[in-house]
Order: C-alpha cells, then structure tokens, then sequence
C-alpha cells in the first residue's frame, strides 16, 4: 500500500514538472511506453523489483531499453526513482501518471469485471453510461473475473455498481440467514 501512496506522489510531481514545461503529453507518451515495456517483459518485471541487482546494473539495462525513445524529464524520473531506491514502483508510477493525465483531460476510467470479455457492443453501452453518469469521456478497462458468475461490476472513480450474480447470491444468502436466525427466536 505505500508502493501506492509513493508512486501516487512520483506521478503528480512529474506531472506537476510536465505541466511547467508544457511536455505534459510527451511524458504521458512516454509513460504508456513505459507500462507497455513492462507489461510485456517477465525479464524486465524481475529485474525492477530485484533486490540482487545493483542499482548502477538496473540504470544501465534502463538507459539501453529506453535511450532516445523517451524524454529527458522521463529519465530523470527514472533516475530518481534508482536514487531513491524506488525503481520496483516504476510501473506503478507510470500508470498513476496516465491516470492523472487522462483525468486531467476529462477522461475517466471505467474498470468492468466481468465473467467473460466483453465484445464491441457491450464496450460502447458502457462507454455510454459511464459519459451519462459523469458526463465525462471514458476508457474501459475490462477485467475478467469467472468467479463473479455473471453480469458485471462496474467502478468509475468512486463509484462502485456491483450487478455480478455473485453478489446477488451472496445478499441472497445473508437474508436467507438473517430470516432463519429471526424464525428461531
């Protein structure tokens, strides 16, 4: 959880930085680069989080991924972060700063866990609902979850609609008990 809260302050300090220098896109470029690395290479995820590995190994293997093809502010990111003994929350700060970015832009993200991915149709009315709620532009994440059984929760910011059949059951189940524990008074 203070990964969370360190990453969370990382990124409105660089964004507060990309702002100032008006390089506030280039960085969110950047910071979608950045995630997208990560994301995609187990080899470079080992290596963030390495406790093993010195820090001046990490910031070479870094420089070598990232050399011309991210910003100067990006990098001295990066470098702060080796500096501060932080480089294992690089992904995490990368995608708070995407976050702010695109709320910073009046988009918002709408996390949906569903049982299974949701197709194009589906997307769009979420899409919808979500810009009838907040009257903001939206992106979905999808995240698929078999446990909830069916239907959906839906999580925009704060706001949190669970229309799963697991939850449905599970509320089903506590007035079934709460009936049979009032019967045998």
């Amino acid at each position: 959880m203070s990964g969370t809260k360190a990453a969370l302050r990382y990124a409105k300090a660089i964004l507060n930085l990309a702002l100032e220098q008006k390089k506030e896109v280039e960085v969110n470029n950047d910071m979608l680069l950045i995630t997208n690395t990560i994301v995609e290479s187990k080899d470079l995820q080992l290596l963030l989080t390495s406790p093993i590995l010195k820090s001046d190994k990490k910031k070479s293997v870094l420089k070598e991924i990232f050399s011309n093809k991210i910003s100067s502010l990006s990098s001295s990111l990066i470098n702060l972060l080796i500096d501060n003994e932080r480089l294992a929350i690089l992904d995490e700060v990368s995608k708070k700063y995407i976050s702010l970015f695109d709320s910073l832009k009046g988009k918002e993200i709408a996390k949906v866990t569903t049982a299974i991915a949701l197709d194009d149709e589906l997307n769009n009315k979420v899409l919808q609902k979500v810009k009838e709620i907040t009257g903001k532009e939206a992106i979905v994440e999808n995240i698929i979850n078999p446990d909830i059984i069916g239907g959906f929760i839906l999580r925009v910011g704060d706001i949190q609609y669970d229309a799963s059949i697991a939850n449905k059951l599970q509320v089903l189940k506590r007035q079934f008990e709460n009936k049979s524990f009032i019967s045998k008074l």
